[in-house]
């Protein structure tokens, strides 16, 4: 019988993966923000960002300051060509209206995991994750709504509390944070397991 996605499953593991790893993530998520804004090193370090989430993934241990590795400006070429393929088809399916887009998007989530991860061509990691998604996308869709109806809602919560709501709320936010990409490393440890799996005969 095939494999699919447990809904429940990933959301408890996500929550359990950010929440164990949150100081080296927060960590990660800090030095990402402050240094975003500069030219050419935001490129490595957007590709350093995915690269530990794959670590993450693997169980391995996530250093924060790998994001500024030299090794993560290889293949740049590829890097844009597959981000502007991802985003060009986005787009197309977008003059379609919303729904489309979505279907797409939620199609073309792990390519660049993939992509960095497998060293596959930007099509081919296009067409991998495609085809791990397919017929996954309303339970990946929905883990998604719910991770994100869950924190909006507990720091919603938080943030209600009189005198240290805006603090409580802010520490909510950041195991928010914490949470998104445990989930995110869950999500691709499934797809990327499902891409090494050999078809039925």
């Amino acid at each position: 019988m095939e494999r699919r996605l447990n809904f429940q499953k990933t959301l408890s593991d996500g929550v359990n993966l950010g929440i164990k790893n949150i100081a080296n993530l927060l960590l990660m998520a800090f030095l990402f923000l402050i240094t975003f804004w500069i030219p050419y090193l935001n490129v490595g370090t957007t590709i350093g960002f995915y690269k530990n989430i794959i670590a993450l993934s693997k169980g391995e241990e996530i250093v924060p300051t790998s994001i500024f590795s030299k090794s993560n400006f290889k293949n740049l070429g590829d890097f844009f060509l597959l981000f502007g393929l991802q985003t060009a088809g986005i787009a197309a399916a977008a003059a379609f209206l919303l729904f489309p887009a979505m279907v797409v998007s939620l199609a073309w989530q792990f390519a660049m995991y993939i992509f960095l991860d497998k060293g596959t061509s930007p099509l081919e990691s296009l067409s991998l994750s495609y085809n791990a998604t397919l017929g996954e996308k309303w339970t990946l869709f929905f883990v998604y709504l719910a991770c994100s109806l869950l924190i909006g809602l507990v720091v919603g919560l938080l943030a209600a509390i009189p005198k240290v709501g805006a603090i409580l709320a802010f520490l909510g936010m950041l195991a928010g944070l914490a949470i998104v990409i445990g989930i995110e490393a869950t999500l691709y440890k499934y797809f990327s397991s499902k891409l090494e799996e050999k078809p039925a005969e």
